[in-house]
């Protein structure tokens, strides 16, 4: 099931006084941006209904991105050199975990694994690019070569869509916009577990950090 929710009036209120208008961007031009999908893997996927329902949205945004030169970059976490190999993250897995629920995280997200693969209904093309990340944002310090890969390719504008809104979606789009980025959240494009943690994970980046755009007016903005 997609998302219920709606950006609370308060928020729209909050953008209104602090911006003046809800939206900061109005056009991406196409030569200078990227789509970024974040950690759409079985692991995060197969089993999370709200997750596979923005799967065709990504599809669309993709489809529409490739058509104007648009990179679509897939971002997925790597939690480990393959399968069985000790974890690239220890702190996280041995602190934030129960023994068990650590492992299977550690396991499930190591090449090799079914659950590190992308969800095989997303559309990759050969011409994507496969971005492998060690935290929740790329852009952290030694997480991955996102940000000398985007530099590299002239890139200013970023549409970010993906799982979850509030974890890893988010914590990219904040540090995108904080490198300098222009950074737009999809609202259906972007899917958590729970309503209220979407809805949480979109209304603290829309105050600060960027836009968030429905499908629609995503793909209307590639100019």
């Amino acid at each position: 099931m997609p998302h219920e929710t709606e950006i609370p009036d308060y928020v729209i209120e909050r953008i209104m006084a602090k911006r003046g208008k809800r939206a900061v961007f109005d056009r991406f031009e196409a030569a200078k941006t990227a789509f970024l999908v974040i950690d759409m893997q079985n692991f995060y996927v197969a089993e999370v209904d709200t997750a596979i329902s923005i799967v065709p949205n990504i599809n669309r945004v993709a489809a529409a991105c490739r058509a104007k030169n648009v990179p679509v970059i897939w971002v997925i976490m790597k939690t480990a050199e393959k399968e069985g190999a000790p974890s690239d993250w220890p702190l996280y897995h041995k602190y934030f975990f129960t023994e068990a629920k650590g492992q299977n995280h550690l396991t499930k997200l190591s090449p090799g694994n079914p659950g590190y693969e992308i969800y095989p209904d997303l559309e990759v093309k050969p011409e994507d690019r496969i971005v492998t990340k060690r935290r929740f944002s790329p852009f952290i310090q030694g997480a991955s070569d996102l940000h000398d890969i985007l530099q590299e390719m002239g890139i200013e504008n970023l549409i970010v869509a993906g799982t979850a809104t509030n974890m890893c979606s988010e914590s990219t789009a904040r540090d995108a916009m904080m490198l300098d980025y222009k950074v737009v959240m999809i609202e259906d494009g972007n899917a958590a577990r729970y309503d209220e943690d979407h809805l949480a994970g979109l209304t603290s980046f829309y105050q600060s950090f960027g836009d968030v755009k429905t499908t629609e007016e995503t793909i209307a903005m590639i100019d």
